[in-house]
């Protein structure tokens, strides 16, 4: 049975590089089309990026047991709620962006503004003066070796695919996406908390978590790059999970 991980935004699949060898299990990384790799003209919003995950899974042979993190998770809650899919489980560590109270953070509202967006991610670029979009994920717990990375390869096509995810998701996913997930799932689902994430909203993962039948599994100490600040731990929280899918 094959692992599907997801990477999120602004990241590349080498965000689970170190999740990859630990897990003991065949695993495919795949890569959001515009990170790393050109941004597709008709990837124009969310919709459209779910779609292609969904031709991604069936492409691959089935059952799958998929992991998604920030944008990778909502797309990996998506596709399971509102597609027939060969998903088992589901694992996101992003769930309160499901929930009707949630409001993005600061620089998603800011990257939803035209021009402001535009000149925001155009400025965080490496052949523009001062601090790359690399740096500002270091903050956040992104390993320098992957910041690195994710310099390398922000170009226009990545700031516009940034751009069409973060305009189509307004005012939260809750509002479109939330109607398709008010029950369970087919596929079993976890719910991952980083406790210290300061983006994070562990009351509103846990509601959406109880709304859709999700388990939960709190990672204390853990902020939102939990797979490259402890990804034995990781590891073992998702290996927990899988093996009490055959019990």
């Amino acid at each position: 049975m094959t692992v599907v991980l997801v990477h999120g935004v602004p990241e590349t699949p080498s965000l689970w590089n170190d999740i990859r060898a630990r897990i003991g299990r065949p695993a495919t990384a795949l890569r959001l089309p515009g990170f790393g790799c050109g941004h597709p003209r008709e990837l124009a919003d969310k919709d459209a990026y779910a779609d292609w995950l969904v031709r991604e899974l069936r492409a691959l042979e089935g059952p799958l047991d998929l992991v998604g993190h920030d944008w990778g998770g909502h797309l990996a809650m998506r596709v399971v709620s509102a597609h027939d899919v060969p998903v088992r489980s589901w694992v996101s560590d992003v769930a309160h962006g499901w929930h009707p109270d949630y409001r993005w953070h600061e620089a998603a509202t800011l990257w939803q503004r035209s021009p402001e967006g535009e000149e925001s991610l155009a400025s965080l670029r490496v052949d523009s003066p001062g601090p790359t979009l690399g740096d500002h994920l270091t903050l956040r717990g992104m390993s320098p070796e992957l910041a690195k990375e994710v310099d390398e390869v922000h170009d226009p096509g990545m700031s516009a695919a940034v751009l069409a995810l973060y305009r189509s998701a307004t005012p939260n996913l809750h509002a479109d996406w939330g109607r398709a997930f008010d029950r369970p799932a087919a596929a079993r689902g976890l719910v991952l908390v980083p406790t210290e994430d300061p983006m994070a909203r562990p009351d509103l993962d846990g509601e959406v978590a109880e709304r859709v039948g999700a388990e939960t599994v709190e990672l204390d100490g853990l902020s939102h790059y939990w797979m490259l600040q402890d990804p034995a731990r990781g590891a073992d929280v998702l290996k927990r999970f899988w093996a009490s899918l055959d019990d």
